[in-house]
């Protein structure tokens, strides 16, 4: 298989580098054998990023960053240090973007939300395809007046229906303030949204939210070509470590506009409470509340080191020929009597769309398999899948045909009932799908394993598969070893 593989993908055989890679620095995945296909939930480090951190500071006095005494003069620097590392790393300038450290992307979209001028006669649009964190945004601008509007997505391929995304981008043209936003690449279905949508939404007024999180792990985004407003992202997607460190980067003649709802330790020059007065910090400071996890900013360095090492090129060529393998194969695995034995939610090549495949298995009768069932099944054979929804509302609803009254239903009387009737209300509306994410350190022998798993289920029922709990449960972890 894997003969017939690099005849069809040949450029893989220009990414045997990664191979010695996952040698030297993921050892752990075979040495323990994983299976890991969780990648746009989180990447995984390499060892020598634990050891080049830890080595560092493990010579080195530091100390909190507010302050001019020595050891906190040499952590600002290494602050100032990743700063310039990340906007590199994006090929942003320093002319026209900052960047603000926060906890993750859902941190940074937070504080987005908290801070744009949102208000009567303002609007916020955005794609039905969206994390939850980007959702949650319009909980900001419903409370201060705006309208929001979303652009459908429209199935099989659960791309966004461009004639809508026209018409609304054309709207509000008198709106003091209007901001849209959008994936790069979609967390459930992988559909990589057209990057030309930036230039033409600033083109029409409005202030442009470009969600990276999971797109930056396996592409090259170049800001010096696409210039949006914000862009959020979360590093351990990129490079597994450190984890609570993320950021937006804000171009810095649109940061203006943004107004904080509070201030706090960090943020701040001078505060008063006689006058109960402030004045804030200039720059990135001024969005960084309290103290940024400075001891992890020689990590982010370090991480992206990492990354500009192996080359986001090399690691795209080898995600993207995976990925048309696996593809390839699901779609054309069929039961004896014809039917197929699989559903792919999203394209179902590798045109316009990145390494992320959702999915669901379907038994020979034709019904589905739940999902959690695949997963915890998976989980058996040490597969790291992910099932559910994956915080995507949108995508899950159109690929599933949820409509609208629905989910109203749902929602009714909720304020008067309980969590567990609530529960009770929502069942058979928490159906989801099983999503598979190939990374940097994923081989070939990691794909013939999951594919070889799918086989599994050809010509099997619904009830021939366990319906409740599979023997699996988390891994222990001997904490005396600790």
């Amino acid at each position: 298989m894997y003969d017939d593989f690099l005849t069809q993908y040949p450029d893989f055989a220009s990414t045997a580098r990664l191979d010695r890679l996952r040698e030297s620095e993921f050892s752990r995945l075979d040495a323990e054998g994983h299976v890991y296909l969780d990648y746009t939930g989180g990447g995984l480090y390499a060892e020598c990023q634990l050891r080049d951190h830890l080595a560092f500071i493990g010579t080195r006095v530091l100390g909190n960053p507010h302050s001019r005494n020595p050891t906190s003069c040499a952590m600002n620097a290494l602050v100032d240090r990743a700063r310039h590392d990340v906007l590199r790393f994006f090929n942003a300038s320093p002319d026209e973007y900052m960047v603000i450290f926060t906890p993750n992307s859902t941190g940074a979209l937070k504080l987005l939300g908290e801070s744009y001028p949102f208000g009567p006669g303002t609007l916020y649009a955005l794609t039905a395809d969206n994390h939850n964190s980007v959702n949650g945004i319009r909980e900001f601008a419903k409370a201060k007046g705006a309208i929001v509007r979303y652009v459908p997505i429209v199935a099989p391929e659960l791309r966004v229906q461009e004639d809508a995304l026209r018409r609304i981008l054309a709207t509000g043209p008198e709106a003091p303030h209007k901001l849209f936003a959008f994936p790069a690449q979609s967390n459930f279905t992988g559909v990589q949204h057209p990057l030309d949508w930036v230039a033409d939404a600033r083109e029409q007024g409005w202030d442009v939210l470009l969600d990276a999180a999971s797109f930056a792990p396996t592409n090259r985004l170049d800001l010096s070509v696409v210039h949006p407003d914000f862009v959020d992202i979360s590093f351990y997607k990129i490079f597994g470590y450190p984890t609570g460190v993320g950021c937006l980067l804000a171009r810095k003649a649109t940061i203006s506009k943004l107004v904080r709802p509070w201030y706090a330790g960090g943020t701040i020059t001078f505060s008063t409470v006689a006058t109960q007065d402030h004045y804030f910090t200039p720059g990135p400071a001024t969005f960084e509340d309290g103290t940024v996890n400075y001891l992890a900013m020689p990590a982010v360095s370090m991480g992206i080191e990492f990354i500009e090492s192996v080359g986001m090129d090399l690691i795209h060529t080898r995600v993207m020929a995976l990925a048309a393998w696996v593809l390839e194969h699901l779609t054309s695995f069929r039961h004896s009597n014809g039917k197929p034995l699989v559903r792919i939610y999203g394209p179902p090549t590798t045109e316009r769309r990145g390494a992320t495949i959702q999915m669901n298995f379907f038994d020979k009768t034709g019904a589905r398999i739940d999902s959690y069932i695949a997963e915890r099944l998976a989980s058996a054979e040490r597969i790291s899948l992910r099932a559910g929804c994956h915080c995507n509302p949108g995508a899950r609803e159109a690929a599933l045909d949820f409509t609208k009254d629905d989910l109203e239903a749902c929602f009714a009387n909720v304020d008067s009932i309980t969590f567990d009737q609530f529960r009770r209300q929502i069942v058979g509306k928490t159906t989801g799908a099983l999503r598979m994410s190939i990374g940097l350190a994923t081989n070939f022998a990691d794909i013939e394993k999951y594919l070889q798993f799918a086989a599994s289920f050809l010509d099997k029922s619904v009830g021939d598969l366990p319906h409740g709990h599979v023997s699996v449960g988390c891994v222990a972890v001997d904490t005396d070893t600790w």
